[in-house]
């Protein structure tokens, strides 16, 4: 007898732009030990369904979208689209009028990137129990019932499993859940995923699912899912992704974005108040040889544009290897500040390797707030390794966090004079506010309050004690920190909804043409 078919569903509302790298592993791991899998990634379907109906409004903006939309998708899947950030920034807004629009009837706020609804929280357990009690009120649950009563019919699956990664897919994902459960009572369902396990992993977590989801999967999915088809693999693993299942041609991208994680967790896991730490994540690297080996594959297979390092940091070891074994195409990802990237022969490497952007979470420009951050590194050593990636024809994506217990008003202007100083080395830049993970919050010594009543938050308001509060960094950001020229200039280059997932694409057009003989400052 033949065992039965596992069906993985990535659900809506991300970024559309390229696989789950959660479920290609998953999809890996069961076909090694020849458990039948298939893949619906439900996320690209749905929007390009929803941004396919017939418009419910009829204002000039609209119409003209609706006219725009083959233009519009076509400009976001080919180089066309991406040799200017106009026709980039015009395909976005329209395609994103077209799904708000979509929406509004449904009380949904839609877009190419977030999903909202007006009066349900994807963060209140009541709630995300109400949109599986009445399935039929979700904006998609037309395509959901079309899509899943065919799939369904054809593949006969004994399981479902659904990854649920991001609050914009909450709603819909348990809209899904629920017309499971009604529609389809006997099929065992999983509910995976990382906002899954972070809530999981909070103190005093009691599962409020119980009837909808028959598991909740804490962590990788891998082991879970084949001990239910009977395989314990405790001496194997990790699995390489599987692609074959995914529709490469419908991702809104100038080309294939292959996601690949070589890691879980991070390898420095010291940063205060890092929910990597505090939601207690091991640090699991794949060997740099099996990495090396499984790109070479992947990149024989797919023939990717770029691939998506999707690592929480990129360790040295695994730089050093690609530098010495190059995957064949572009690539990106997630560094940390070390030494490696202010040496300016290193970083040549890695561009010589295919490295085209790195993303950085620098988050201050302040030494004191970088130690009690403990980041491990300093201004000095982030300012040299920026020049130097530069010089070497590196995009950066920097990402600053304001608002943190070191921080006061003097430590963020450092901060805007760092950035500043190294503007003509900083290509893309994400400034955030701080949150306060919520189960670091009871050792942090701090004054916590609630954001909102909310059973499933993750984060806690606090008291600042340099009195440095949301209010004031929210002014300082929008008023300061955002009207500098030079900044304001790089905040404009921010793909619109893609985000860093489209930055690379755009790096060319904006990497500072660097003296090769100027001295690293």
């Amino acid at each position: 007898m033949n065992p039965p078919m596992t069906l993985l569903i990535y659900p809506p509302a991300a970024k559309p732009c390229e696989p789950s790298a959660g479920l290609a592993r998953l999809a890996g791991a069961l076909r090694r030990h020849d458990r039948p899998s298939h893949v619906w990634d439900a996320n690209v379907e749905a929007l390009l369904w929803l941004a396919g109906l017939p418009p419910q409004a009829t204002d000039r903006w609209t119409s003209q979208a609706r006219r725009r939309r083959e233009q519009d998708l076509l400009a976001l899947q080919s180089p066309h689209g991406y040799q200017s950030s106009a026709i980039h920034a015009t395909a976005v807004r329209n395609l994103n009028r077209l799904l708000m629009m979509q929406g509004i009837p449904s009380q949904s706020r839609i877009s190419l990137a977030d999903f909202q609804h007006a009066s349900l929280s994807p963060l209140r357990s009541h709630d995300l129990i109400a949109a599986a009690a009445s399935p039929e009120t979700s904006v998609f649950y037309p395509f959901y019932k079309e899509k899943l009563d065919d799939l369904i019919d054809r593949l006969q699956p004994g399981r479902i499993g659904i990854s649920l990664n991001y609050l914009s897919q909450a709603l819909p994902a348990f809209a899904l859940l629920g017309l499971l459960r009604r529609d389809y009572p006997g099929i065992t369902v999983l509910l995976g995923g990382g906002l899954i396990t972070s809530w999981m992993r909070r103190r005093n977590w009691h599962n409020p699912f119980t009837g909808l989801a028959d598991v909740l999967v804490d962590g990788p999915g891998e082991r879970p899912l084949l001990r239910l088809t009977g395989i314990d693999d405790s001496a194997e693993g990790p699995y390489p992704p599987d692609f074959s299942d995914l529709p490469w041609n419908a991702y809104l991208a100038p080309g294939k974005i292959m996601p690949y994680n070589a890691s879980r967790g991070c390898f420095w896991n010291r940063c205060a108040f890092c929910p990597e730490v505090s939601e207690g994540h091991t640090y699991m690297p794949v060997r740099a040889q099996q990495v090396l080996s499984e790109l070479k594959q992947l990149v024989k297979l797919h023939q990717p544009a770029l691939i998506h390092f999707t690592d929480n940091a990129l360790s040295p070891a695994l730089l050093r290897a690609l530098i010495a074994a190059p995957p064949g195409v572009p690539w990106y990802g997630f560094v940390r500040i070390s030494p490696q990237l202010a040496d300016i022969d290193f970083c040549r490497g890695l561009r010589q390797a295919g490295c085209r952007m790195l993303k950085i979470g620098l988050e201050s420009g302040d030494d004191a707030v970088l130690e009690g951050m403990q980041k491990g590194a300093n201004t000095d050593l982030a300012g040299r390794a920026l020049q130097c990636l530069a010089r070497a024809g590196i995009a950066t994506y920097i990402y600053l966090l304001f608002g943190t217990p070191w921080e006061d008003e003097a430590a963020a202007q450092r901060t805007l004079d760092f950035t500043v100083k190294h503007h003509n080395a900083i290509t893309f830049i994400n400034p955030a506010i701080f949150n306060l993970p919520l189960d670091a919050a009871a050792e942090s010594g701090l004054e916590t309050h609630d954001f909102y009543q909310a059973d499933l938050q993750l984060y806690s308001n606090f008291k600042h004690p340099l009195r440095w509060n949301r209010t004031a960094v929210r002014h300082f950001l929008d008023r300061r920190f955002k009207r500098v020229a030079v900044i304001a200039a790089i905040l404009r280059r921010t793909p619109p909804s893609f985000t860093s997932n489209h930055a690379a694409f755009f790096a060319p057009l904006y990497l500072y043409n660097a003296n090769p003989d100027a001295e690293i400052i």
